[in-house]
This record gives structure tokens, C-alpha cells and sequence, in this order.
């Protein structure tokens, strides 16, 4: 398989690094160790091949960019390509740190210079001119900590030159610069840089895409843009992770720092001020898909509307490909009115089954099907019909039943609860009925049935030795899911594992598995429910599935907590007596609309800059728990350079202490954009938003037969 461009550019930056490190380390920081540092840069810099413009581009309207090609995690050995257009300058200015600087197109003057002062007058200096030098591909120069130059794009087409730091660009605070050649007053130089994310083209990105369902690595997706905007428009396999949460959510997504990641957005903003936050993380292997959805769109590649359209599109595809059986929703109220011998199973969480159900159905999550339907269904002449809100649910779960080989007939509810409200039929609301769990008999019927799906899709059961083998091999992903219902895993789960309901896991598999070409294991108690999720991770195209056999379940740590940053806290009750201040809730708007502190705005963390003006007055910030709260609070901080405090405990803390709350959308400063709704989570026009939704579902296996990106895998009929 041909390496990409990103791959060979990517190895041989980081065989320069070596190169430069066993320098530094035989000779130190010398002028001699320096020229030898100097040859190395412009030998890979002469590699133009390695650095097309498409990826070094300046965007209109800068006269420079820098873009991030390495770095050690201690900050050290950074390397960067400098862009700039021409007439792009810089004045006199040192590092703090050596330099090399090597050019790969365009011309840049540099004129180096030396302090003729001592420091005798505070905050002026006195520079001595030493040389000049244009450089260009072939040549390069380097500079001790202490050497000034300037710089100037001097050619008449953009230019990019290498430049190579002994220490990260993001932590060099004591660098200096004088107004001219001659010195003067000093003033600190770009304390705080933008470094950009090299970018990528939408066909190149495709070309990833392909490698990966080849075989050949790991490629992670992520949208940046809040999930309401995502749901209008997006990239097949781009995972929903909003700026504004980035740090909350990304060590769950893509747990290992070196996966080559793609930020998307709608104009590269976003993308790259994402980048820097991974960046701090210390994720490295990072690219802005260039141009953003429209250069997706402008490829002639597809763009979908909704939310985890991989797993709603695969409900599509497996009702198309196995002939799910369904019923419609008249035809099941008939049958309940006749007292017919049938069980109605909703295959949704708890949470969900609570808002409304069909009458008289338990509540049954998808993956607890095969291991509550020989308890809840022992009579084989007992019809089982499995709903969800809408069809993937439904139709997955259904299939799961029959796939198993359960002696009952079995069948999906056509379009779910939102088809029975459709055909003018009565919910229920607030119930909280549960399928049962197995006897040792059902267990035992349970267990068979899934060692017969196991045997189908060839499904590998592994041990907790060779799991953790697998975890050990730095260069792959490793999801670990526990499987099993949250209060389960709650009471005591595997070391490390995230809780991932198998129902949900595939109903929204890009929530929890950011890392396309991934492996998954799947950990539960008895093997059933861990298996039934494989059967459709493995059809869903997920090519590395195992099954953990005998994982310990006695650790109640949650694995990737986000340490959130320090911040000023401020108590409710001390809130409470603050009249003077602008309360800012960081909540999705739904749950800002269901209740918030009174006098609160709804606000976007990722948006706060756009608002800057009017924030003129003490400004709190909260959150549900307070969390994300302390997040926008720096944010806030730095933006406004004074103290913003976060409400302790987040808005849970107010309404502890019994303080009042109100509801609706009161004070909005941004569009509820942030999540996406439902159709019942709409105010209004609640029913064609249920038709739309359904409209869309069904559409979605045409659309994806156009789409190389979608790529499910058959496996041969049971015999």
C-alpha cells in the first residue's frame, strides 16, 4: 500500500528529530553543533515533495501562518512551516531557545543582528548588524538563544521555510523585539502564537478513508462544530465532538495520542482553534480538512443530514438486505385489543422508555433482548414485537431475536412510538416497567442462543491476558465496553472499561468510537449480551471484535476524567445575594429550557468571544455539574483578562439548596444549535416533525449506495 503524503512527511520529520536530538546531545548548543543541526533541516526541506501548498496555504487575509509539524511532549524540538505572503515581515526578534531555519519555496531576507548593550538602560537595547542571507530551497541559517534577525518575504509567490526550535514556540515567554535595526524600547514577541494544523484536501481525505477500510490504519473524523449544526450537513464518518466540550469528551473518542485525526467545520476556524486544544493534549498526528464541508461537497463526495447516520443508515440496510418482518402500528393495537397472546419489548433506555411507550410494553434495551426473551417470552406460540422511538432500534433489535433463533415469531414495530402517535394511537408516560432477568433456565437458553450467532459471524473470545497483549501495542486503538445496563456497570465493571449499553452502542456507535479501523471488546457477565453487539459492530464494518471472557467486574473507577481547569468558585447561597451578576449557563438548550437559575443566558462556550462587548458587569458561570462550567470560566478569563468565577457545584448545587429555578428559553444569547432534537423534543409541529424524521431514516440506504465511505460487511444466511 502507497504511503500518503501525510505518512513519508510524517516519517521523515521524525527522522530529522532523531538526527537532531543525538546532535544536541554528542555536542550541545554550539555553532558548530548548530551548522550540523543547519544541514540536516535543509536536506528535508529540500523535500518539496513532502510540503505541497495545499497544506501550507496562507487563508485570505493573513500575511502569515505557522503550522505545526512536531513536537515532543515535554515541548521540546519543535518544528513548524512557516508560510507567507509576500511583503510579510517580521522586526528584530530573538528565541529564547536555538534556531534553524531552511527554505522549501518562496525566498525570505533575513538579517541577523547582535545586542551591543549591556542592559544598562531597563527595557531598551542596542543592536549591532552582522550579516544577511535569503534563503531558499538549498540553504538555511541558525542563531543561538541570544541572536536577533528579521525576516522578510521577499519572492513574489507565497514561500514556506522550516523552522526548527530547540523548544516549543508556545513557551517562549522572555522572547524580546525592538521597533528597529538599530534597537530601542523592547517589547515581549508573540507570546501567545497561532499555530495551525497542516491541512488536508477532500480528496486526500477520501483516500484515507479508503486506506483505512483496506486495512491500512486508523483514522478518526471529528466534526467541531455544535451538534445541531453537524445534523444539518456532515461527512459520513465524522463524529460529533463540539469544541465547546472538546476536552470533556476526546479522551473517550480517541483514547491513544498518536491517531491521525481530521478536524472538520465549515470554514477552518473552528478546526484549528480545535487543533490547539488538542495540541495541549498531546495529540500530535492532526489535520484540517481544507476548504471545510463545502470543498467536501465541491469534490462531489456526499454530506449527510442527522445524527449517527453509520448506525441509522446500517437499521436501513439490514431491514433491506434480511427481510426484518414488521407490523404496523394498527395492525398491533388490533391484536392488543383482542388480548392476543403477544409481548411488546421496547428496545430503548430506561430514560427514553419514561417520556412514552406503547401501552403495556417493558421496557428491554437492545442488547438485554436475547437475555430476557426466554424469560419475558417462555411460550414459543408468544408473539414478540420490538419498537424503539423510530426504526434502527426496532429493526436491529428485532433481528437480534430471530438471528439468535428464538422459537418465537418475531417482528419489528413499523416507524416505532412516533408511528403509533402517527396513526393517532394513545402513549403511555412515565412508566418504568422493566423486562425481567433470566433464570438460570433463560440464561441457559440465552447462552446457546448466542453461541450460535458467535459461530456465525465468527466471533473471538479472547481472555483478559490477551486483551490486555492487545492494549499493549501502541500503534492501535483498543475501546473497551462494558455492554451491560449503567446501573450494572455502576455497581462494578472491568478496570478501565467505558460504559457502552450494547443497544445504544450500535444505535449510536460514533458516540462512544471515534477511531475508524479500531479494535472493540466487549466485556458483560455471562457472554450474551457482549456477543449480540459483536454480531453487529462486525456487520457494521468494525473488522476487529472481541469478546472478553471472565473480565473481573469489581472496579468502580471511571476511566478519562477530565481534569477541569482552576477557576474562582462562588457558592449558591453567595450567588444568590449577587444581583449585579450575569449568570451564564453552559447547558445543552434543552436542558436550559427545562430549567435554569433565574436571570441565566443560555451561552456557548465555543461563541463567548462574538459576546465580549456586552459583557461589561461580574459575569458567574455554571453548568449542570459545574464541570464544563470552570471550562468556560478560564475561557472567560483569558478572553476578558479578569477574574470570572464558576458557580461550585453547577446549577445541581443551586437547586440543592432549594433556590428557585425558572424554565423556557428566557434569555438566549446564541440559537439553540448546540444539540440536535428529536421530533418530540419540539414545542411545536411536533407530528411533521416525527413524518420528516421518519422520511429520512427510509431514504438513507439509497444515499449510501452512492457513498464508497459506507462499506457494511454480509455474512451468509444462518443455515
Amino acid at each position: 500500500m502507497t504511503a500518503t503524503v501525510q505518512e513519508r512527511r510524517r516519517q521523515a520529520v521524525g527522522e530529522l528529530i532523531g538526527r537532531v536530538k543525538a546532535i544536541e546531545a554528542a555536542d550541545g548548543v554550539t555553532r558548530a553543533s548548530l551548522e550540523k543541526i543547519k544541514s540536516e533541516l535543509t536536506a528535508l526541506a529540500s523535500r518539496t515533495e513532502l510540503f505541497p501548498p495545499a497544506h501550507f496555504a496562507n487563508p485570505a487575509g493573513r500575511a502569515g501562518t505557522i503550522y505545526h509539524l512536531a513536537e515532543d511532549p515535554d515541548g521540546r524540538f519543535a518544528l513548524y512551516g512557516s508560510a507567507g505572503v509576500p511583503g510579510k515581515a517580521q522586526p528584530p526578534h530573538n528565541h529564547t531557545t536555538w534556531a534553524s531555519i531552511a527554505g522549501v519555496y518562496g525566498d525570505e531576507h533575513n538579517v541577523f543582528y547582535e545586542r551591543a548593550d549591556r542592559g544598562e538602560v531597563p527595557g531598551e537595547g542596542r543592536l549591532t548588524k552582522l550579516r544577511e542571507l535569503t534563503i531558499r530551497r538549498g540553504n538555511a541559517c541558525a542563531m543561538l538563544p541570544d541572536d536577533f534577525h528579521t525576516i522578510e518575504v521577499t519572492s513574489t509567490e507565497e514561500s514556506l521555510h522550516l523552522h526548527l526550535y530547540g523548544k516549543t514556540l508556545e513557551d517562549l515567554p522572555d522572547r524580546i523585539t525592538f521597533p528597529s535595526s538599530g534597537g530601542g524600547k523592547y517589547a515581549r514577541f508573540m507570546a501567545k502564537p497561532e499555530i495551525w494544523c497542516p491541512r488536508i484536501t477532500a480528496p486526500e481525505v477520501r483516500a484515507l478513508i479508503g486506506e483505512m477500510r483496506a486495512g491500512g490504519g486508523e483514522l478518526a473524523i471529528l466534526d467541531v462544530r455544535e451538534e445541531g449544526v453537524h445534523a444539518r450537513s456532515h461527512l459520513f464518518l465524522a463524529t460529533s465532538t463540539p469544541l465547546s466540550h472538546l476536552e470533556l469528551r476526546i479522551g473517550r473518542l480517541i483514547p491513544r495520542l498518536a491517531t491521525r485525526i481530521v478536524l472538520v467545520d465549515d470554514d477552518e476556524s473552528l478546526a484549528q482553534r480545535a487543533g490547539r486544544v488538542l495540541r495541549r493534549l498531546g495529540y500530535r498526528d492532526l489535520h484540517v480538512l481544507a476548504g471545510g464541508q463545502a470543498a467536501w461537497k465541491a469534490a462531489g463526495y456526499e454530506l449527510y443530514s442527522g445524527v449517527h447516520v453509520p448506525s441509522k443508515a446500517f437499521g436501513e440496510h439490514v431491514e433491506h438486505r434480511d427481510g426484518t418482518p414488521r407490523i404496523a402500528a394498527s395492525e398491533l393495537k388490533a391484536k392488543l385489543d383482542a388480548g392476543e397472546n403477544l409481548i411488546v419489548l421496547d428496545s430503548r433506555p430506561m430514560g427514553e422508555y419514561r417520556v412514552m411507550n406503547i401501552p403495556g410494553a417493558l421496557d428491554c434495551p437492545g442488547a438485554e433482548l436475547v437475555y430476557r426473551a426466554f424469560q419475558v417470552a417462555p411460550k414459543p406460540e408468544t408473539l414478540v414485537v420490538v419498537n424503539c422511538a423510530g426504526r434502527t432500534r426496532s429493526i436491529i433489535g428485532a433481528q437480534s431475536l430471530i438471528n439468535a433463533g428464538i422459537p418465537n415469531k418475531v417482528v419489528a414495530l413499523k416507524n416505532g412510538t412516533m408511528g403509533w402517535h402517527l396513526a393517532g394511537l394513545q402513549l403511555e408516560r412515565g412508566q418504568s416497567r422493566m423486562a425481567l432477568p433470566p433464570t438460570a433456565e433463560a440464561l441457559a437458553k440465552a447462552k446457546s442462543a448466542a453461541q450460535q450467532v458467535a459461530r456465525r459471524f465468527s466471533i473471538r473470545s479472547i481472555s483478559v491476558t490477551e486483551l490486555e497483549n492487545l492494549k499493549r501495542e501502541t500503534g492501535r486503538t483498543v475501546y473497551v465496553f462494558d455492554v451491560r445496563s449503567p446501573e450494572e456497570y455502576a455497581a462494578g465493571h472491568f478496570a478501565g472499561a467505558i460504559s457502552a449499553p450494547g443497544g445504544q452502542l450500535v444505535q449510536a456507535t460514533d458516540t462512544y468510537a471515534a477511531v475508524q479501523g479500531a479494535r472493540i471488546a466487549l466485556v458483560d457477565d455471562h457472554g450474551v449480551r457482549a456477543t449480540m453487539t459483536a454480531s453487529w459492530l462486525l456487520q457494521m464494518g468494525w473488522a476487529e471484535v472481541f469478546v472478553v471472557s471472565d473480565a473481573p467486574l469489581n472496579s468502580k473507577e471511571l476511566p478519562f476524567r477530565a481534569d477541569p481547569p482552576a477557576a474562582t468558585s462562588i457558592k449558591a447561597e453567595q450567588l444568590k445575594s449577587r444581583n449585579d451578576a450575569l449568570v451564564l449557563d453552559f447547558a445543552t438548550s434543552l436542558q436550559y429550557r427545562a430549567g435554569h437559575i433565574p436571570g441565566a443566558a443560555f451561552a456557548i462556550r465555543s461563541r463567548l468571544a462574538s459576546h465580549l462587548a456586552s459583557f461589561t458587569g461580574p459575569i458567574v458561570c455554571t453548568s449542570p455539574d459545574g464541570v464544563l462550567a470552570r471550562f468556560a470560566a478560564a475561557d472567560l478569563s483569558a478572553l476578558l483578562k479578569r477574574d470570572v468565577p464558576a458557580l461550585e457545584g453547577g446549577t445541581a448545587a443551586w437547586q440543592k439548596a432549594g433556590l428557585p429555578m425558572e424554565t423556557g428559553e428566557t434569555r438566549m444569547l446564541e440559537p439553540p444549535e448546540d444539540v440536535y432534537y428529536k421530533p418530540y423534543d419540539h414545542k411545536s409541529q411536533v407530528e411533521a416533525a416525527m413524518q420528516d424524521y421518519l422520511t429520512w431514516e427510509v431514504a438513507l440506504v439509497e444515499q449510501i449506495r452512492r457513498d464508497p465511505d459506507c462499506r457494511f460487511k454480509d455474512y451468509p444466511p444462518a443455515s
